[in-house]
């Protein structure tokens, strides 16, 4: 340990072994301290992701690859992985309003160890480390999707979750295989330079195409991108809210990356096959997500539509393939994961009869009981809808303006559509919550200072986005263009 230690080119991965290390010990505490241990345990949880986001900032923007070439950190991976930190800290923050016997003290643990594999996958510089990350980001997702033991949809989530995943990790590993037969190699600079090669001769080899087509998949249903969202719905609606507030932030964040990170650096040669797939998987992500949640009536499954659609929009950007495109779904996927934690924030302060509801109807008359509940959801709704001049707006106006200028003007159409359907349903729930009439919404009373303070700092980011955008453009000008160093 002293030689890692005192060895500079191991700096880039002590955050990640700082992380692991506490949340062992974290595992320790609760087992010895058991279910009462859940309050102490979730509060050490938040302090252990804000020590590794400092540590993480301490390393001021390096380019550095260790490990033989397995472990990767620049630009591009520092400004992902503070993001998913901070993005996790405020879903423990909203996390403790969630107040039932399910809850347990292996929630927050599992959360640790998924941001763990999350970290690790999105510095994987080779496809075993790539697997592996991604393979220790999804068991404890697993379990977390089916952690609430006494409801059957958790149950079901959990299980659906589980075998649909390991069926997408194969055709993963699968696709990994032929890559590695053609080219003899794991690593992803060593694989650009082969595709390269290949390129040039204008001889790629079908099952070469076929293995990236499959790791393609695999990485598509882990951002829940059409047609592969099938366990989306119903993980997102049986999960307890705050994982499904978990699932809608932190994990999509390090999945993108990862996508963009794959099809830029060792497929960069393969633009014309990658990019074809980007796009109709954006399209079938904007379309069904904006369509099929127009017909749903739980709060938790409309966010997972909702969520697929954000998906299909951060796609266009990443079919551009260039470093404006990079820029721009970075500075959508920031938006969308600050908004989204909002948007769950108020989820779980709704209640009926001393119960956590999700039925949108639940929500008619917040606007006279709630009017600060109901003016900040509405705000995050307006936002998610693209309302100028709330965040969400400046996000998909980067994204449209960047497939313009690639020469992708129909998918622009198509995006610019489809969030004019999708601007039904976010403005449905607004006018359940001031239009529609009934008592029987109640608002937690006590809501926790955390809480407080997530929904302060979202409603803050999108209301003052307008004035001040150049801090998150910049940042992600910054880390588009260290990916392509």
């Amino acid at each position: 340990m002293d030689g890692l230690l005192t060895n500079t080119q191991y700096l880039p991965v002590l955050p990640e072994l700082f992380l692991a290390l506490s949340t062992l010990g974290l595992l320790v505490v609760g087992v010895f301290r058991g279910h009462e241990s859940i309050t102490i345990i979730t509060r050490l949880s938040i302090g252990i992701l804000f020590l590794t986001l400092l540590g993480l900032m301490a390393q001021n923007n390096i380019t550095m690859v260790i490990m033989d070439g397995a472990f990767r950190t620049d630009g591009f991976i520092q400004y992902v992985k503070v993001l998913m930190l901070f993005s996790g800290i405020l879903v423990l923050l909203i996390s403790r309003e969630y107040r039932t016997d399910s809850a347990f003290f292996e929630q927050p643990i599992l959360m640790l160890f998924s941001v763990l594999g999350m970290m690790m996958m999105v510095s994987a510089n080779n496809l075993l480390t790539l697997y592996m990350g991604m393979e220790l980001q999804s068991l404890p997702l697993y379990v977390l999707a089916a952690s609430d033991r006494r409801s059957r949809l958790s149950s079901e989530a959990g299980l659906k979750y589980f075998v649909l995943g390991a069926l997408s990790s194969g055709l993963l590993l699968y696709g990994c295989s032929l890559i590695y037969g053609f080219t003899g190699t794991t690593n992803f600079a060593v694989i650009a330079q082969h595709y390269s090669i290949f390129t040039e001769t204008a001889d790629i080899p079908l099952a070469l195409v076929l293995g990236v087509v499959l790791v393609l998949v695999g990485l598509c249903f882990k951002i829940s991108a059409v047609p592969f969202h099938m366990w989306t719905p119903d993980v997102y609606e049986g999960a307890p809210t705050p994982v499904t507030a978990f699932f809608a932030a932190v994990p999509k964040v390090a999945g993108l990356a990862l996508l963009i990170r794959f099809v830029v650096q060792p497929l960069g040669d393969l633009q014309e096959v990658w990019r074809q797939i980007v796009i109709l998987v954006s399209v079938l992500s904007m379309v069904v997500g904006a369509f099929a949640a127009l017909r749903q009536y739980n709060i938790k499954r409309l966010l997972a539509y909702s969520s697929i659609g954000h998906v299909g929009y951060a796609l266009i950007a990443v079919a551009s393939g260039d470093r404006h495109g990079i820029q721009a779904a970075l500075i959508y996927i920031t938006i969308y994961a600050l908004v989204s934690v909002g948007a769950f924030g108020c989820v779980l302060l709704m209640r009926r009869r001393n119960e956590h509801v999700e039925a949108i109807e639940d929500l008619a008359g917040a606007g006279r009981s709630h009017p600060v509940y109901a003016l900040v959801l509405s705000i995050f709704m307006l936002s998610m809808a693209g309302i100028p001049p709330l965040a969400g707006f400046f996000g998909k106006l980067v994204v449209f303006k960047t497939a313009v200028a690639s020469g992708l003007f129909w998918l622009a159409i198509v995006g610019v559509l489809s969030s004019v359907v999708g601007a039904y349903y976010y403005l449905r729930i607004v006018k359940v919550m001031y239009f529609d009439q009934s008592d029987t919404v109640a608002i937690s009373e006590d809501m926790r200072l955390g809480t407080r303070f997530v929904l302060f700092v979202s409603t803050l980011f999108n209301l003052l986005f307008f004035f001040m955008p150049t801090p998150l453009f910049e940042a992600a000008e910054y880390a588009a263009r260290a990916l392509f160093l």
